[in-house]
């Protein structure tokens, strides 16, 4: 049987646990959330669009490890037990995130500012691997049966608004800085910031309690001697980990990150919105969707885990395109009224020398407003030959300001792709756990889940932008990944996966 802890008692687990899940998380995300600024401070001025993608790619480089972390983590909370595991992700998560912030950018000491990071990152990552599956764990293990659905979103929700606080500490830093000093240095606090959360967290880490099913498991005896060999030369537990895997964290994970961080990056890079526009309408769409976590979560004890999830990957795959194509449509300004104002802005134009020729390049940058509120920063740029003549560039359209109708209809777009983040990733916790035993739980669902979402999910942002980048692709072209994936999933949980809830967890 397991313990059954008094209401207070089992909110001060949720807390304490969900406290220092939600600081991994907001440490993790910050890369994401300013990809861009980074991307200008890692590489020389002239990489262009592939600066982006590299540094992309070092964000997803934290995500490939995560399976990784999973293993060394999973296997020592496993043999040691879940509070001093998690304790020690918290505290490499914490200082790997704060020396990112510290560090110097291109211009300084050259690549070896893009190594530095990317070596800080896959530590970022091997925590985050160790941490989720500990927390989680920790949480069911503590919680009565016919709620373990309802306790453990508490602890889903800690990814989306590890996200939102990244959001909102960036966007309050860029507004008390200005857009140019946030730029040059001012990037960096919200990573150094982040060692004040984690010295809080330890602290209320340090005064918890082992979960009461280990230290049962431990003072039988019974504690796993191989963690690994156990959960994975065994064939019945290992057939599990492929069908947690495939069946359902795979196509959660995409769902996941498209909604969010594909979301975020598409609004900012694809379609140029103003950086404090993208970064509200995503802050919005979390605020409104954020409490669903628990309401699917507490539905899957009545109801089940599988259709939820499953359902959640279904509406993906019938609603990206459509949805990506509104914000497309509604981000050109070919498709409103009339001009209403033109107003060259400070410093315009500007005329740069080219180097080992002749020749100038002439910038004009202009400030646009349409009559129905929409604006947008044109960039015009021509080369000035040396014999006079003058070649004209396609206008580059950037910081684009939406009317006010438009801005809360995106809302609802990311509002409703957060619901269905709600909706696969709500009752994912209290699935994994019930389908490992108490003594090899924390390896076992720990790894199909950092592969599902770190893996399959945490690649999305990369391979979406790096399709859609190919010859011949649309911007829509790189939903097809995460489409293609949820589909798979989809149709494999559909199949394989069994719709039980309030399974024992107790053996």
């Amino acid at each position: 049987m397991s313990e059954v802890l008094p209401k207070n008692n089992i909110f001060k687990v949720i807390g304490a646990s969900s406290l220092g899940t939600l600081i991994e998380w907001y440490d993790f995300y910050i890369f994401g959330s300013l990809a861009v600024i980074i991307g200008h401070q890692l590489f020389p001025e002239d990489a262009g669009a592939s600066a982006l993608i590299n540094t992309l790619a070092i964000f997803a480089a934290g995500f490939i490890v995560r399976p990784f972390g999973a293993l060394v983590f999973g296997r020592l909370g496993d043999l040691i037990g879940r509070k001093y595991t998690f304790l020690l992700t918290l505290v490499l998560m914490g200082g790997s995130t704060f020396l990112i912030g510290l560090i110097p950018s291109y211009k300084t000491i050259g690549y070896a500012a893009p190594i530095l990071v990317l070596i800080l990152r896959l530590i970022q990552g091997l925590a985050l691997g160790g941490e989720y599956g500990g927390a989680a764990t920790y949480v069911a293990e503590h919680a009565p049966k016919n709620k373990r659905g309802f306790f453990t979103s508490w602890i889903q929700t800690t990814a989306t608004l590890g996200l939102f606080l990244s959001l909102g500490v960036i966007v309050i830093t860029k507004n008390i800085l200005g857009a140019e000093l946030f730029g040059d240095w001012g990037w960096r606090i919200p990573f150094l910031l982040s060692i004040l959360l984690v010295v809080v967290s330890i602290y209320i880490r340090l005064k918890m309690h082992e979960s009461p099913m280990f230290s049962k498991l431990k003072s039988e005896g019974k504690v796993s001697k191989n963690p690994l060999k156990e959960s994975f030369n065994n064939k019945a537990n290992f057939k599990m980990v492929l069908l947690a895997l495939f069946g359902a964290t795979m196509g959660q994970g995409v769902i996941w990150y498209t909604g969010q961080f594909y979301a975020q990056s598409f609004l900012e890079n694809t379609c140029k919105l103003d950086f404090n526009d993208s970064r509200y309408i995503l802050l919005w769409g979390i605020a409104f969707a954020t409490p669903f976590f628990v309401v699917f979560g507490a539905w899957s004890d009545k109801v089940g885990r599988k259709w939820i999830m499953l359902s959640g990957m279904l509406l993906g795959i019938i609603f990206y395109r459509p949805i990506y194509k509104i914000f497309l449509n509604d981000t050109n300004p070919d498709n409103y009224g009339d001009v209403k104002t033109f107003s060259a802005l400070q410093g315009s134009p500007k005329v740069i020398p080219l180097i080992n020729t002749n020749d100038s390049l002439r910038t004009v940058e202009t400030k646009v407003t349409l009559t129905n509120g929409f604006g947008y920063t044109s960039i015009h740029t021509d080369t000035l030959t040396n014999n006079g003549g003058i070649l004209p560039a396609a206008d580059v359209l950037k910081d684009k300001v939406l009317p006010t109708p438009i801005f809360w209809k995106f809302v609802g777009l990311i509002f409703f792709q957060i619901l269905l983040v709600t909706m696969v990733y709500g009752p994912i916790a209290a699935f994994l756990v019930e389908l490992f035993p108490t003594k090899i739980r924390y390896t076992s669902m720990s790894l199909p889940y950092h592969i599902g979402n770190g893996v399959f999910g945490g690649l999305v942002p990369f391979i979406a932008t790096l399709i859609a980048s190919f010859a011949g692709s649309t911007p829509l072209s790189g939903l097809w990944y995460p489409i293609g994936i949820a589909t798979l999933s989809l149709i494999i949980g559909t199949i394989y996966l069994s719709n039980k809830a309030d399974e024992s967890i107790n053996d």
